[in-house]
């Protein structure tokens, strides 16, 4: 009978363990989702900032139309992705034609002098600071989340309810090469 009782408890124990894992693998799972969906929000503003500034250039730069559609190109390359690995790309993109467009306002003194081009790529800075910031967040939730599903006990459950690993934010080869800078 006491065996029977300990036997009992081990398997209760067993079950709660089993189901404090499996509830701690889906808070884990679901934050990945939100820290993700941070970033979408961030790149949501930045979006909403780019047509405003692309005007506020066109109205300087009548003849730098290449520079113009390849922004507006990538803006709307990443609002079709559905995939996150598609919006990373895309994100890629994106980044590398706000920075020409920046680089093009160089050219232009009157355009950088311009209150309301001031005003928005003020606003873009500070929602490219907290981009990073998020896309930081993400991947130290996909950290922790990870290490869960890798880690002994708790990669038993894991590997039972088939939870899969999720994909760090990286940067893309061409954002890691240093930008040359000439005067």
């Amino acid at each position: 009978m006491a065996i029977g009782i300990i036997i009992l408890i081990i398997i209760i124990l067993l079950i709660v363990w089993g189901i404090a894992t499996y509830n701690s693998l889906i808070d884990f799972r679901n934050r990945v989702k939100d820290a993700w969906s941070q970033i979408d929000v961030q790149l949501k503003r930045r979006f909403d900032l780019i047509p405003n500034l692309v005007e506020t250039v066109k109205g300087y730069t009548k003849h730098e139309s290449e520079t113009l559609e390849e922004v507006i190109k990538a803006r709307n390359t990443y609002l079709s992705a559905t995939l996150p690995e598609d919006q990373l790309k895309a994100d890629g993109e994106l980044t590398n034609a706000i920075n020409k467009l920046f680089a093009l306002s160089e050219n232009y003194p009157d355009l950088k002098a311009n209150q309301n081009f001031q005003q928005l790529t003020q606003e873009l800075q500070q929602t490219e600071d907290k981009i990073a910031m998020s896309r930081q967040f993400y991947n130290d939730i996909v950290m922790q989340y990870n290490n869960k599903i890798e880690m002994v006990p708790s990669n038993i459950i894991a590997s039972i309810f088939k939870f899969k690993q999720e994909k760090f934010f990286e940067a893309k080869e061409a954002e890691k090469e240093n930008i040359k800078v000439q005067f």
